[in-house]
């Protein structure tokens, strides 16, 4: 049998297949990174602007509870002290996110975890069954007020499909607290990278090669020649020719300006909740790191998002988990788990939405098992 000259092949640089490719290069195994875009990290790919950090695919905050993946992630770079308290403005009112005291206090004028939970209470009472959808399942956590005002046109806004539309378990991921607590994670650790993302995915890469600009599918077949294994951490659907069909996926558009000013809205992340501005959120990029000499400079640098359904040639970012994109994900897994020798990884290969700890972690499962139960091809 010919010699391959790598033992990996990864399709792709984000956060899974960095990790993926620190784990084997400190296993001894010859690696070949390949990445579509011109810059490698995937979605966590910082650019700069006036000396600024830009995160150039939207908020990222690095968050776990697993102490493991803490110091994994803290042998190659320090963290800052960053605590994610984003804002949501409504029509000119502002209010702390996640649902907490505060948020109540702002909507109620109530000051006390009793009172709130007693008008959440007496807005529930309207739900006569099991939330069957977002609309209900938002009502049910924190009642009608927060649920027309902070949910119901930001969620239609991001996803683009009425809230009653949309299945109940989106909206169980956002916190809610009877405490005046700012904090949206209640992680252990929680930070960003100093000097940027770029830090982190450069060094768990080092050593490794990799080679922008490629298209896995452009050279598919010399490229899977090359290896003995191939993890592939890019969309399912197109890896199998799309023949059960194409896995739907929201996007997102990003309007960056740089501003003459030291502070545009004194925070990193201000939703907008409401339907008359149309995009969904604005991040200011220094906020994330208040410790780089940069962030007392006379300028600053925002970013607009814009959320809509994705067409080719544009990034998928949002799985749209209903029970059509479902089935049809299950159908092309049952495609992937018949593959010999190939692993398939990540937000786009699993057809998943991950933060970033979980998708480290999982990368780091899959490398112990792929490495014990794999054979060569």
């Amino acid at each position: 049998m010919e010699q391959r000259k790598y033992d990996l092949l990864i399709v792709g640089s984000g956060l899974y297949g960095a990790t993926f490719a620190r784990l084997a290069k400190e296993a001894g195994k010859r690696c070949l990174v390949i990445e579509k875009r011109p810059h490698t990290g995937g979605n966590v790919h910082c650019d700069s602007k006036e000396g600024i950090n830009i995160h150039r695919y939207g908020a990222h905050i690095f968050h776990t509870s697993s102490r493991k993946l803490w110091d994994f992630a803290g042998k190659f770079v320090t963290f800052n002290r960053y605590t994610n308290s984003p804002l949501a403005n409504y029509r000119g009112r502002l209010f702390n996110l996640p649902f907490n005291m505060n948020t109540f206090y702002a909507m109620w004028g109530v000051t006390t975890p009793a009172e709130a939970m007693a008008r959440i209470r007496e807005q529930q009472s309207q739900l006569t069954s099991a939330p069957r959808n977002l609309e209900e399942q938002a009502i049910a956590l924190v009642g009608s007020d927060i649920y027309r005002i902070l949910v119901k046109e930001y969620t239609e806004k991001q996803w683009g499909r009425p809230c009653t539309e949309l299945p109940p378990f989106i909206i169980q991921r956002l916190p809610v607290r009877f405490t005046f607590d700012n904090n949206y994670f209640s992680d252990c650790y929680q930070g960003i990278p100093i000097g940027g993302y770029n830090k982190l995915t450069d060094a768990l890469l080092e050593g490794t090669e990799v080679i922008t600009g490629i298209d896995f599918f452009a050279d598919r077949v010399r490229l899977e020649s090359l290896a003995s294994r191939l993890v592939f951490t890019g969309r399912i659907d197109e890896f199998f020719g799309y023949q059960y069909g194409r896995l739907e996926y929201r996007t997102v558009r990003f309007e960056t300006e740089t501003l003459d000013m030291q502070n545009y809205q004194g925070n990193a992340v201000v939703n907008f909740t409401s339907c008359d501005v149309p995009y969904t959120r604005i991040i200011e990029h220094k906020h994330f790191e208040p410790e780089n000499p940069a962030y007392s400079s006379p300028v600053t640098v925002i970013s607009r998002e814009y959320s809509s359904e994705w067409t080719d040639g544009a990034e998928p970012f949002y799985p749209i988990n209903d029970t059509r994109n479902t089935e049809l994900y299950q159908q092309y897994k049952a495609l992937a788990d018949r593959q010999r020798n190939v692993l398939f990884g990540g937000r786009l290969a699993e057809y998943k939405y991950y933060d970033m700890d979980d998708v480290m972690e999982k990368a780091m499962n899959d490398f112990d098992e792929f490495m014990r139960s794999g054979t060569e091809r």
